[in-house]
C-alpha cells in the first residue's frame, strides 16, 4: 500500500499504460501518496472499536479494506475510483499500523516484545521490495491483483490468531485470559493483568485519563514526538517517488533497478534490527540510526544542489545519489524506522493505550500528509535540495530528542515502564 506508487505513478504518466485516459497533474499524483494520511476518522473508530469489541476484530476490518481497496484499484476508470480507492486502502493501513503495535506489545512478554515488534518492519520491507522488484515490469492492474492475493493471504491469517490478553482483561473476561495467558506461556502474568484492570475497568472510556496521568502525558509527549520526527525524515517520501527522484537525479543507474535496490537495503536494515534491539537497548539503536540518517540526507541534499547550480564535477558522482539512499535506508530500517512504533506500543497503561496509540499515529499523519503534499511544489518552487537538508535537519532533532527524551525500555515489563515514566 505504502511502496504502491513508487513503481506506479510513472505508468499513470504515461496514457498508454494509464487506466485513466489524461496525464495526472502533480498535485494529483502528490494526492495519491498523502492520501494515507487522510485516514483520521479511521483511526479513532479503530481506537475505539478495539477495546469494545477487540484486536482481533479490528485486524480482520482492515484486512477486508484492503481487498476492496485493491479490487478498486483493478478495475479503476477515473481518477475519482482511484482517490476512493486508495482512501479505502489509507483506512486499513492505520488500523492495521494500530492494532499491529497494539497486538504484538500485548501478546509477547518483555524478553521478545522489541524483537517483535521491531520484526514488523521485515515484513513491511518484504511488501515494499516485491511491489518494486515486479511493479515496473508489469500493467497497472497487476499491481492491483498483487494486493489483492496478499490481502486474502493476511485476511485467513488474523482469522486464526488468538485474541489479546488485555482486551480480556479490559472487559473482565477473567477465563478467557487466563486461558490465553496459558495458550501465550505466560501464566505467571495473570495476576498482574487482573490486578491492574480491577482499577482501570471503570475508565475505560475516559479520554482525560490520557491527559491527566503523569505516565500517560509522559508517553503521548516522547511518543508522539519521535513518530513526527519519524513521518517528516523523508522515508516514506522517497519510498512513494522513489522511481521518479532517481529520474530526477539522472543517476547511472536505471530508475526501476536503483528502486529495487533500495528495497533490498531496507530488508537488509530490517533483518538486523531485530537483532540489536533486546542487545544495545532501543536508545542506543535509534541514536546512531537517526545520526546515520542525518548524514546521508545531508549528502544527497549537496548533489541534488551542485546538480541545480550545474556544477560539472557531478557528472564523476552519478552514483552517489543511489549509495546516499541505500545508506539512508539500511540505517533508518535498523532503526529510526521501527522503534518509533516499537516506543509506542510500550508508553501507555493498559486501558488507554489504543486511545495514546491512535493520537499518535493521528498528530504523525497529520504531519505526514503536510510534509508528502507539498514534496513536488516544493521541489519546483526552491529545489530538490532544500526539501533533503530539510528532511536531515528532522533527522539531526531526532537525534537530539532521543537523546535528551526518550527513556531505555529494554528488558522492562510494560507494567514496569508505566512505573518508570511516573517517577
Amino acid at each position: 500500500m505504502v511502496s504502491w506508487t513508487a513503481p506506479v505513478i510513472p505508468k499513470l504518466q504515461d496514457l498508454n499504460q494509464s487506466p485513466i485516459p489524461r496525464l495526472l497533474s502533480d498535485l494529483e499524483t502528490s494526492l495519491l501518496a498523502s492520501i494515507l494520511y487522510a485516514s483520521v476518522p479511521g483511526i479513532l473508530t479503530m481506537s475505539w472499536l478495539s477495546n469494545y469489541k477487540g484486536r482481533k476484530l479490528c485486524l480482520i476490518i482492515s484486512s477486508c479494506l484492503f481487498i476492496v481497496s485493491y479490487t478498486l484499484l483493478a478495475v479503476t476508470q477515473n481518477y475519482a475510483m482511484l482517490l476512493a480507492s486508495r482512501l479505502l486502502g489509507a483506512y486499513g493501513l492505520c488500523t492495521a499500523l494500530i492494532m499491529n503495535v497494539l497486538y504484538i506489545g500485548e501478546i509477547a512478554s518483555k524478553k521478545v516484545r522489541g524483537i517483535l515488534l521491531t520484526g514488523l518492519g521485515i515484513t513491511q520491507a518484504i511488501g515494499s521490495l516485491l511491489i518494486l522488484s515486479v511493479g515496473p515490469y508489469v500493467s497497472f492492474s497487476t499491481t492491483a491483483y498483487i494486493g489483492l492475493i496478499l490481502s486474502v493471504i493476511y485476511l485467513v491469517a488474523v482469522s486464526f490468531i488468538p485474541e489479546s490478553p488485555v482486551y480480556y482483561a479490559i472487559r473482565g473476561k477473567k477465563s478467557e485470559l487466563v486461558k490465553v495467558m496459558q495458550d501465550l506461556n505466560r501464566f505467571d502474568e495473570i495476576d498482574d493483568y487482573v490486578d491492574i484492570k480491577k482499577s482501570e475497568r471503570n475508565d475505560i472510556n475516559d479520554w482525560k485519563e490520557l491527559f491527566t496521568e503523569k505516565c500517560n502525558i509522559k508517553g503521548l509527549f516522547i511518543a508522539t514526538g519521535i513518530n513526527m520526527l519519524q513521518y517528516g525524515n523523508g522515508s516514506l517520501i522517497v519510498t512513494f517517488f522513489s522511481t521518479s527522484i532517481f529520474e530526477q537525479a539522472g543517476s547511472s543507474i536505471e530508475p526501476n533497478l536503483a528502486s529495487i535496490i533500495i528495497g533490498c537495503t531496507q530488508l537488509s536494515g530490517s533483518v538486523i534490527a531485530p537483532f540489536f534491539v533486546e542487545k544495545s537497548g532501543r536508545r542506543p539503536l535509534l541514536m546512531t540510526s537517526t545520526a546515520i540518517c542525518c548524514g546521508s540526507m545531508i549528502v544527497f541534499g549537496v548533489y541534488f544542489y551542485l546538480s541545480h547550480i550545474g556544477a560539472e564535477v557531478i557528472q564523476h558522482f552519478k552514483w552517489l545519489p543511489l549509495v546516499a539512499l541505500a545508506v539512508f535506508y539500511l540505517s533508518n530500517n535498523m532503526g529510526f524506522g521501527v522503534i518509533p512504533s516499537t516506543l509506542t506500543g510500550e508508553m501507555f497503561k493498559s486501558n488507554v493505550r489504543s486511545k495514546g496509540t491512535a493520537l499518535v499515529i493521528v498528530i504523525s499523519w497529520i504531519f505526514g500528509f503536510a510534509v508528502t503534499t507539498l514534496f513536488n511544489s516544493t521541489i519546483t518552487r526552491f529545489g530538490a535540495h532544500i526539501i533533503f537538508w530539510f528532511f536531515g535537519l528532522i533527522c539531526g532533532v531526532a537525534f537530539l530528542f532521543t537523546l535528551f527524551f526518550v527513556p531505555e525500555t529494554k528488558g522492562k515489563s510494560l507494567a514496569e515502564i508505566t512505573k518508570m515514566l511516573n517517577g
